[in-house]
């Protein structure tokens, strides 16, 4: 019977911002409920899902035909919540760890894939805390804009890369639009939770590349994540609300 498990780690240099880890780890127990706190999140993941497996086929030479890409490589997702992107991970084929600041997650994310029958190492700690081990794929999704040093973020991720292996972020970018959607409105109705987001703290594309460049990757693509009326968040050449960035090493 597969069964997740759940280690912790505390590391004397660290990204975690204390307070962000306590707000998300207030959110656990809906993390799982598409119409809890965490329902923006359900709506982002299938666009989430089909950039990944695109830029997945496209470093490993697959094809969207094939069910588990991922077999036989090591999946890393750093600030993984609940296990929203780690559980579609495992059933690509890959062996996931999901690492987050925040034990209640961890906790909510363990159950749910031993209920799931799935086999995932959740750990609650830092990026830094990963001690030389290396990962053929390094997701991180909505997570370095609540970092307290996103230089030292992205040198933890690249750390934690394998030779030959495929880093893949987003972020909202740091503009009016973005501004806008995620807390003038997302926040001022309570779609996401109050305090969510620090508009200070997002990134330009260029921002980010620089770092990923500065920490010794190379960039491959750089992607739009939009919104439309009639279709919900779709990807875009639109990196002005939020956007994708995938390197290698």
């Amino acid at each position: 019977m597969n069964s997740a498990t759940v280690t912790s780690a505390t590391s004397r240099t660290t990204t975690i911002d204390p307070a962000e880890a306590a707000h998300f780890g207030t959110m656990a127990a809906e993390w799982w409920d598409p119409k809890g706190s965490s329902a923006m999140l359900h709506r982002l993941n299938p666009v989430r899902l089909r950039y990944l497996r695109d830029r997945i086929d496209a470093h490993w030479l697959g094809d969207d035909t094939g069910f588990t890409p991922l077999a036989g490589k090591r999946a890393l997702d750093v600030g993984c919540g609940a296990g929203l992107l780690c559980e579609p991970l495992a059933r690509l084929g890959a062996a996931v760890t999901g690492l987050d600041a925040a034990a209640e997650n961890v906790a909510v994310a363990a159950t749910h894939a031993a209920q799931s029958g799935l086999a995932i190492d959740y750990r609650t700690g830092s990026v830094e805390d990963l001690a030389g081990e290396t990962f053929d794929l390094v997701t991180s999704l909505e997570v370095i804009e609540h970092v307290t040093d996103p230089a030292g973020f992205i040198a933890g991720l690249a750390g934690a890369l394998a030779p030959g292996g495929l880093l893949v972020l987003s972020t909202p970018n740091r503009t009016a639009l973005s501004r806008l959607a995620l807390i003038t409105f997302a926040e001022g109705t309570g779609t996401i939770p109050r305090g969510t987001h620090d508009w200070d703290k997002f990134l330009t594309p260029d921002a980010l590349t620089e770092l990923v460049v500065a920490a010794g990757l190379k960039v491959v693509d750089v992607r739009g994540l939009g919104f439309s009326v009639a279709k919900g968040f779709v990807l875009s050449d639109d990196t002005k609300l939020d956007y994708f960035v995938t390197a290698t090493r």
